[in-house]
C-alpha cells in the first residue's frame, strides 16, 4: 500500500519574483536542489509555470553528489565552462565542489528579508566578468 499524500506549505521568500524577473534577463537561470524531484518539481512549477524562467534547467537530489552523507552540487551538470557558472546557496556544503563559484546567501524560513534584492548589484557587475570564478574566488583570500 502507499503512504498517505504529504501536505506541504511553500512559502516564497520576500522579493523572490522581482529576483527572478531580473536575474533572468541577465543570466540563464536553473534550479538545482537537494530535494527529491517529486517535491521540488511541483515547487518549480508553481514558481515557474510557463517554464520559462528555469528554461526546464533543473536538478535535483538525484543529481546530487553523495559524499560523506553530504549532497554537494557539481556545477558542469548546468554548464561544463565553470567560468560562467555561479551558484547561490544557503548550505556551504554545496559549493565544496566548486568553491570559486559560490554566492552564499542566508537561510530565510519566514519574516522580512532583502537578502535576494541586495544581491542584485553584485550579479549585475558580475554578469560582466569573463570568468565570474575571478571575482567570486576573491573572498575565499579575505
Amino acid at each position: 500500500s502507499r503512504a498517505p499524500p504529504l501536505l506541504y506549505y511553500v512559502h516564497k521568500r520576500p522579493y523572490l519574483d522581482r529576483f527572478l524577473s531580473v536575474a533572468r534577463e541577465w543570466y540563464q537561470l536553473a534550479v538545482y536542489t537537494a530535494s527529491r524531484a517529486e517535491y521540488a518539481g511541483i515547487v518549480c512549477d508553481w514558481l515557474d509555470p510557463t517554464g520559462t524562467i528555469f528554461s526546464n534547467r533543473r536538478l535535483y537530489r538525484d543529481s546530487c553528489v553523495e559524499r560523506d552523507g553530504l549532497l554537494l552540487k557539481d556545477l558542469q551538470l548546468i554548464e561544463p565552462d565553470l567560468s560562467k557558472v555561479c551558484l547561490i546557496d544557503n548550505s556551504p556544503c554545496s559549493f565544496l565542489l566548486c568553491p570559486d563559484n559560490a554566492i552564499p546567501i542566508a537561510g530565510w524560513t519566514q519574516g522580512q528579508d532583502r537578502a535576494l534584492m541586495q544581491l542584485l548589484p553584485f550579479l549585475d557587475a558580475l554578469r560582466f566578468s569573463k570568468d565570474v570564478r575571478s571575482v567570486l574566488s576573491l573572498r575565499r583570500v579575505m
